[in-house]
């Protein structure tokens, strides 16, 4: 029989990483299910646990919920889980912990879950990655600023150290660890936080099932391969090159256990590398105007705003610049004939569900009544011209506006617009191109997440940023539309991470015999006298799968 891996998913944001091994199907069966996922924001929490509740019950009864549908599609409030599937429900509380790493609390609910892992599944796999905020260049710049800011005191910077002790305990078959670019520039105490990290992976253990091998995701020509890496750089992996309609670059780690190691050797996936842009992901979705955040907020509203913003542009270019000034005005022209659309829609798209293209096919969910979550946000006016200026520049030039491609017109009151700091502070995303990277920043204003078409003139919706992240449409975020964008812009999308998993299964390749996995019962009961063992183990509860 197929070997089934438990996977302990740390640091797990919404789940778009835990996801993507979850929803790894081999002929019907599922090679990685979820023991554990931790995180310790609440919002996210909510929304792991409903993905969680969602994954149990359709495993249960290959169905979507009625209820869920009805819920996802606006028409009645969030109902209590545990009434429409209590089992299902109490498998989800005890699969996704709010816990902080790095507390006691935390350690107790992991030690648990390593044990009842042990027991019910041939091995483990450790998925995750720490929080970047501490080592992306944005979060870096921003920290440089705070009066009294000390790298060293900021806990973030180590922790990796949580997700390796983890690593230590468990000893899974292979591990996975995500985050940005900048952790490998990334300096504290005079030292690089990657070196950091290297010589904490290399001082696991001695023995032959102690020590990891690390293997860096590399493409060619469609094909994806697990390799040794030459340098800190080949670690990058491209989330365009996967298909995923974003240029989202992070370094992701792969750690194979010796043991397991040699199996890896050559292995190679087909990946969907055929380039995915905006269009493909949002271009088919319900057309929606912005709000107006100052001053009446209603559609005429909106129109004279977007009206009044064509007719400036269009006159600025008058006789200088044809191509913008004829598209200005058709902007115009069109938004005074025709019925603007809505700020939100739940429509579905015509033929939706029915699509053969792979990546439609893996957002869209037939049995759901609409979308949810596509609602537009207020802009003030001042905006509304520059998001109409930047489509339109978009759109006709092919690339994004500077700011010094902008007329002074539109100059915001930023001292430093014309410095290079907010060179791109304004940022269309192009609809013949993969979209720049979805990030947290998506959730404080849209300003570099622009729609292309300069007919809506707004930014993008949580749903929207979730399609380019590739969270299929019954991808729910629980909580304010802030926090809904901050977990979309934090999450892995969990259509690279299924691609990652395939990769993985296929170097770990070959059901455990039952020596080799009695030999790793034992070796690891060894292991376990020393873990805490609180009165009441949540994880323990997992029912059976």
């Amino acid at each position: 029989m197929p070997a089934t891996f438990g996977i302990v998913d740390l640091f797990a944001g919404p789940g778009g990483l835990g996801e993507g091994f979850a929803s790894l199907d081999v002929g019907g069966h599922a090679p990685f299910r979820i023991g554990i996922s931790v995180e310790k924001e609440a919002s996210a929490h909510r929304t792991l646990t409903l993905r969680a509740f969602l994954r149990a019950y359709q495993a249960r009864h290959e169905v979507m919920p009625k209820a869920f549908i009805d819920f996802h599609a606006g028409l009645i409030p969030q109902p209590d889980w545990s009434e429409v599937d209590a089992a299902a429900w109490q498998h989800a509380t005890a699969e996704a912990q709010c816990l902080e790493l790095g507390t006691g609390a935390a350690a107790a609910a992991v030690d648990h879950a390593i044990r009842a892992l042990r027991r019910e599944f041939d091995d483990t796999i450790l998925i995750g990655g720490p929080p970047c905020q501490a080592y992306s260049l944005v979060g870096r710049a921003r920290a440089k600023g705070k009066v009294g800011y000390v790298p060293e005191e900021d806990k973030r910077h180590y922790l990796f150290r949580e997700y390796i002790g983890v690593l230590d305990r468990l000893r899974p078959a292979a591990f996975v660890m995500e985050n940005v670019k900048g952790m490998l520039s990334s300096t504290v105490e005079s030292r690089l936080v990657f070196e950091m990290l290297m010589e904490d992976l290399a001082s696991l253990g001695t023995g032959q099932d102690h020590r990891y091998e690390l293997r860096a995701i590399r493409v060619i020509d469609g094909v994806a391969r697990l390799e040794e890496a030459a340098q800190p750089s080949d670690f990058i992996v491209r989330a365009e090159e996967f298909g995923v309609p974003q240029r989202r670059h992070r370094v992701i780690i792969v750690g194979l256990r010796s043991d397991l190691a040699g199996r890896a050797t050559g292995t190679s996936v087909q990946v969907s590398g055929v380039t995915r842009t905006v269009a493909d992901a949002i271009g088919m979705m319900p057309e929606l105007r912005s709000g107006v955040s100052r001053g009446r907020d209603d559609a005429e509203s909106w129109r004279h705003h977007v009206i009044e913003a064509a007719r400036l542009l269009a006159e600025i270019y008058r006789g200088a610049e044809g191509p913008l000034r004829e598209v200005f005005s058709d902007v115009g022209g069109t938004l005074k004939r025709r019925p603007l659309p809505p700020r939100l829609s739940s429509r579905r798209p015509e033929g939706y569900g029915t699509s053969n293209d792979e990546l439609l096919a893996w957002l869209e969910r037939p049995a759901l009544r609409g979308l949810a979550q596509h609602e537009t946000r207020a802009h003030m006016a001042e905006d509304l011209r520059r998001y109409l200026f930047a489509s339109v520049f978009g759109k006709v030039r092919g690339y994004s506006p500077k700011a010094a491609d902008f007329p002074l017109a539109l100059t915001p009151d930023h001292r430093n617009w014309h410095s290079g700091v907010f060179n791109d502070r304004f940022r269309v995303q192009l609809a013949r191109e993969p979209s720049t990277t979805v990030t947290s920043h998506i959730s404080k204003d849209g300003h570099y997440f622009i729609h292309p078409d300069p007919m809506q003139c707004r930014s993008l919706t949580v749903r929207e940023a979730a399609r380019l992240q590739t969270f299929p449409d019954d991808y729910l975020f629980l909580g304010n539309r802030t926090e809904q964008y901050v977990q979309v812009g934090n999450a892995v999308p969990p259509y690279l991470a299924r691609q990652i998993a395939q990769l993985l299964l296929r170097g770990l390749s070959g059901p455990l015999s039952e020596e080799a996995v009695e030999a790793r019962s034992a070796d690891n009961t060894a292991r376990s006298p020393a873990m805490s063992s609180p009165s009441t183990p949540a994880s323990e509860s997992l029912p059976s799968r």
